[in-house]
């Protein structure tokens, strides 16, 4: 779900461009609203978005360097993972089983 939507839309064209550039850097799997909560939940999360001037998003936008964009995405993936979930048991239980000794 977008949050802040008014302000979503008239970003849009940067967060487009944003994309286009991400892309031909072969960083082709992120989308404008990708971007868009990376910059609500990283860059802007101590501000009042609805009182920052379009001057000031827009530079955010364009400074925002894919390297940071990834790195976010890395240690976000890290946090959602449950390794011991239940779902998982039956890899971690095949990873930690002991190899069967061949026998002659």
């Amino acid at each position: 779900m977008t949050k802040y939507t008014e302000q979503y839309d008239v970003v849009l064209p940067f967060l487009k461009s944003k994309c286009e550039e991400f892309s031909y850097f072969d960083y082709d799997t992120f989308t404008t609203e990708d971007i868009w909560q990376f910059l609500i939940k990283k860059k802007w999360r101590k501000k009042d978005i609805g009182d920052m001037s379009l001057h000031e998003m827009v530079n955010e936008i364009m400074e925002m360097r894919a390297s940071e964009f990834v790195a976010y995405h890395q240690i976000e993936g890290f946090k959602g993972d449950n390794w011991f979930s239940a779902g998982n048991s039956d890899d971690l239980e095949q990873l930690l089983r002991p190899t069967q000794k061949k026998t002659k």
